[in-house]
């Protein structure tokens, strides 16, 4: 399943979180030197590999901080997690290059 919010929810990134740890996407994963890597296990992946299941986007109404975007990843080690990531003004060139990268991911 791919999601990306419309504009009219009010899920909250702490509420999207819970909601899809409870779906199994319990690791994180990090943006570095381009690629995706797993915090339980420590692989790393070219985003272009990973499947994406959903994703969850997160506007701030007044606060340019609050930017930011959920994706629930399915990997090749066999952990499912997130991967969040800021947009706009706050991404760092690590999360730029990963975000770039993910099949179908631009914000």
């Amino acid at each position: 399943m791919r999601h990306m919010t419309d504009g009219t929810e009010m899920e909250t990134l702490s509420q999207a979180t819970t909601r899809l740890s409870k779906a199994g996407y319990v690791e994180n994963y990090t943006a570095r030197d381009g690629h995706l890597a797993c915090g339980k296990c420590g692989a790393s992946y070219d985003p272009a590999t990973v499947t994406i299941d959903e994703i969850v986007r997160f506007e701030g109404q007044s606060n340019p901080d609050d930017e930011a975007v959920a994706y629930a990843i399915d990997a090749g080690c066999g952990h499912r997690g997130l991967y969040v990531s800021a947009y706009g003004p706050d991404a760092t060139a690590d999360d730029i290059a990963v975000v770039a990268a993910l099949p179908d991911a631009r914000p």
